[in-house]
């Protein structure tokens, strides 16, 4: 068979160009399958390089630490619309590969083809080794800041091979993957986390699994994730990636992982140290274990992914794949200059998903997580960038349409992180059926009412009035109330969510009013300025000793007021992971490049934040329990056929409808919301909020003639099992319904999980709710007519 076959140079090559390899025997047995599809009696190998003069197909041997002892280069056949192929008897899973091109060099005009580069197949299903920062992964000369030595750029001659990661051939999936729980859209409550950060530290947990995919899915994480309540497990990226070079050359790197360099691949180095030197099959094998395994606990495995950028960074970047085999075309350009790109995600380079190429990887990639890997759905980073015809953004943009309708993919969970930073970019409540939106009006609006609002009061001036607090309460309808359907996507499409990986954690929103990024090492200058946040009078933690129990006290009644918010919104809740426990990043609200506890979680709790965990884990059994708490329809206000209430009221503090003056009035910081149960056969809900200074006397609302059972008060440590002594010590005065006696003492619903039989209050009974707290009620037994 014609080849060429190389040893591993130990010295610069020549300046000369490399020469195209004798062409494969054989073409690709189908081009329609991109990258290695392997066979009983070989492999056929695709790739697209469209600009590309020849494709060499380079087949490697290593020694299994990523050192390359041999190279053997084939010719592949093309283009054919604009893609190459080769099918190579004798080769099967486990064959190391990668690709050489040769082209023209002109980066003026967008030509970055230099066959010095061994580059990765985008298609490539495992990978060995990991790039490593240098000259020569460059394709252009650099200096030792890794900056371009000339403009325009001058080509290297410095091959990459032993530099970069080489695709692995893989075989058919060992074992199949558990099926998910496919979890009704009303129950999913989401849990954000990172793979390596959760289990770190996590006690019962085997020190050979933490920080692993392994220990993602082990009996004592999936206990915690499931005393927690959450159904849904989001995992920051855990696509194969490359960390930027400012980073790298700073001897850090981009924790969080939003810097893809392969969308097939797993990030290896999550993987148990045992499945890394076993090889990327095992390493395979564990990804789709983990799945199985949360699987079968009842969870979802949702994906965080990076479709909008690659790891290959700006127009000066390292040339590690998509770049040297087709940078005019994949990357979005500004009009009419090849040489310069047109970035609206901020990373330097955006994918440009006008490109059908750059369409078809990004849904293979998608389909493939979902069919072979098992995973249930995925949080598109900067998902704007996916619906945008270069500059503008269309809901209608054929990617999104594709997601929303394909057969493998319109099963899955969609969330959309609705922007990015290009013009136009801030997109939230514009996704198609079937996405949902990351909420960031929720977001700000939560923590402007509880946080930034009480700080600004305790100085004396004025927060905001009630009506954006009530929108984000009742689900959100000025953002999510219009779309292609009548009435819009509903409120379940809300993402509702007060932290998330970026940002500050619920712990640092009440101990810091500013950010503390210094240990990223770039003076503090990157990470948000907007956080809404109020440190309750001292910036950071209280010393030991100094007496401040009260700001602590506060503290923790806030954390729980934004977190029972978060559980009686309409809408779909995302917890942030760590939250739960009252996890704090010292202030830094930026921790992409912190692989350090500043990022990792810790489990040496104190008693404050076991008591945090408990009342998590009660809000979050009790919206379960209660289809009241999690409507999948917008209230209209008013009396629906077969009920005798609004299906939403808004009351003030006097029991009454709130006027139209109260609800533009600052100074008016007491709501009540009353939620009828009737039509979803539950009990109704009555949330009081006082998000005042002040201790306030509040009338409570009549439902359909009940009493009110007290489930929860933000002024509690923990929940409270029993709450008749607390509810008499706060009562003011009783109603007239306090006159009226139980007619329905074995009340059908009594022994429904998540009801309770404390009968305490009554409508019409004034009762003292403390500043800056909230309560949640639930209706019991009806009265009887005085």
């Amino acid at each position: 068979m014609p080849d060429t076959t190389t040893t591993q140079p130990t010295a610069p090559p020549a300046a000369d160009p490399l020469r195209p390899a004798a062409l494969a025997e054989l073409d690709a047995r189908d081009r329609s399958r991109l990258g290695a599809t392997p066979a009983e009696e070989g492999t056929s190998f695709v790739v697209v390089a469209p600009d590309a003069a020849a494709v060499d197909l380079c087949l490697l041997e290593t020694d299994g630490s990523g050192r390359v002892l041999s190279e053997r280069r084939i010719g592949m056949h093309g283009p054919v619309r604009g893609a190459w192929g080769a099918h190579v008897p004798g080769v099967g899973p486990g064959q190391r590969y990668g690709y050489r091109v040769h082209g023209e060099w002109n980066p003026s005009a967008g030509f970055l083809l230099n066959p010095h580069k061994l580059l990765l197949d985008p298609y490539a299903r495992a990978l060995e080794g990991a790039p490593g920062l240098g000259p020569e992964i460059f394709a252009h000369t650099v200096d030792e800041d890794y900056n371009p030595t000339s403009v325009p750029f001058t080509l290297s001659h410095l091959d990459s091979a032993g530099h970069v990661a080489l695709g692995v051939v893989t075989a058919a999936p060992s074992f199949p993957v558990v099926p998910g729980p496919r979890v009704s859209e009303a129950r999913v409550v989401i849990y954000e986390t990172h793979v390596k950060g959760l289990t770190l530290t996590l006690p019962g947990v085997p020190a050979e699994l933490r920080g692993t995919y392994a220990g993602l899915a082990h009996p004592a994480t999936i206990e915690h994730l499931k005393s927690l309540g959450v159904t849904t497990v989001e995992l920051l990226p855990i696509q194969a990636a490359f960390s930027e070079t400012f980073l790298l050359a700073r001897g850090r790197r981009n924790y969080w992982g939003y810097s893809t360099l392969s969308y097939f691949a797993p990030e290896a180095s999550y993987a148990m140290r045992s499945s890394q030197e076993a090889g990327p099959q095992a390493v395979l094998d564990e990804v789709r274990g983990m799945v199985s395994l949360l699987h079968e606990a009842g969870l979802e495995v949702v994906m965080d992914v990076v479709y909008n950028h690659t790891c290959e960074s700006g127009f000066g970047g390292p040339s590690l794949s998509l770049r040297g085999l087709d940078d005019r075309r994949y990357y979005l350009h500004a009009p009419g200059q090849s040489g310069q790109y047109y970035d609206v995600t901020g990373t330097g380079a955006s994918v440009d998903m006008r490109y059908a190429r750059a369409v078809q990887l990004t849904l293979d990639s998608l389909r493939y997580w979902v069919s072979e890997m098992g995973v249930d759905g995925f949080r598109f980073d900067l998902a704007a960038t996916l619906g945008r015809h270069a500059t503008e953004y269309s809901s209608r943009h054929p990617l999104l349409v594709a997601m929303a309708t394909d057969p493998v993919l319109r099963g899955a969970r969609l969330i959309a992180e609705p922007w990015d930073v290009g013009p136009g970019g801030w997109r939230t409540g514009e996704f198609p059926e079937p996405f949902h939106d990351w909420n960031d009006r929720y977001r700000g609006t939560v923590r402007s009412f509880w946080l930034r609002d009480a700080s600004e009061m305790s100085k004396g001036r004025t927060g905001a009035d009630l009506r954006d607090l009530a929108t984000r309460l009742s689900g959100s309808v000025d953002t999510f109330g219009h779309g292609e359907y009548p009435g819009g996507r509903g409120p379940l499409a809300s993402v509702n969510f007060v932290t998330a990986h970026d940002g500050f954690t619920l712990r640092d929103l009440v101990c810091y009013d500013h950010k503390h990024n210094e240990d990223n090492g770039e003076g503090n200058r990157d990470g948000t300025d907007d956080n809404r946040s109020w440190n309750h009078g001292f910036e950071g933690p209280i010393p030991e000793g100094v007496d401040m129990g009260p700001h602590e006290l506060m503290r923790r009644r806030s954390m729980r007021n934004v977190l029972a918010t978060l559980l009686v919104s309409a809408g779909t809740p995302m917890l942030l992971g760590g939250d739960e426990i009252g996890r704090t990043q010292q202030g830094n609200n930026n921790s992409y490049c912190q692989d350090s506890p500043i990022s990792w979680y810790s489990w040496e709790l104190e008693p404050w934040q076991r008591d945090l965990l408990a009342t998590s884990q009660f809000l979050v059994r009790t919206r379960q329990d209660h289809p009241v708490m999690r409507p999948s329809s917008f209230a209209s206000g008013t009396i629906r056929p077969g009920d005798t209430i609004a299906d939403l009221s808004w009351l003030g503090a006097d029991g009454e409808t709130l006027s139209n003056d109260a609800w533009h009035d600052p100074h008016t910081r007491v709501v009540q919301m009353l939620r009828s149960g009737r039509l979803v056969d539950d009990d109704d809900l009555l949330v009081v909020i006082n998000g005042s200074l002040d201790q306030c006397e509040v009338v409570l609302a009549d439902g359909h003639g009940t009493d009110w059972h007290l489930a929860w008060d933000s002024t509690w440590p923990v929940p409270r099992p029993h709450t008749s002594s607390f509810s008499l010590a706060r009562r003011v005065a009783r109603g007239e319904a306090a006159r009226a006696r139980a007619v329905n003492p074995e009340r059908a619903r009594a022994s429904r999980p998540g009801a309770t039989d404390c009968r305490q209050d009554r409508p019409g009974d004034t009762t003292t709710l403390e500043a800056l707290s909230m309560r949640v009620y639930f209706s019991g037994e009806v009265l009887a007519q005085p």
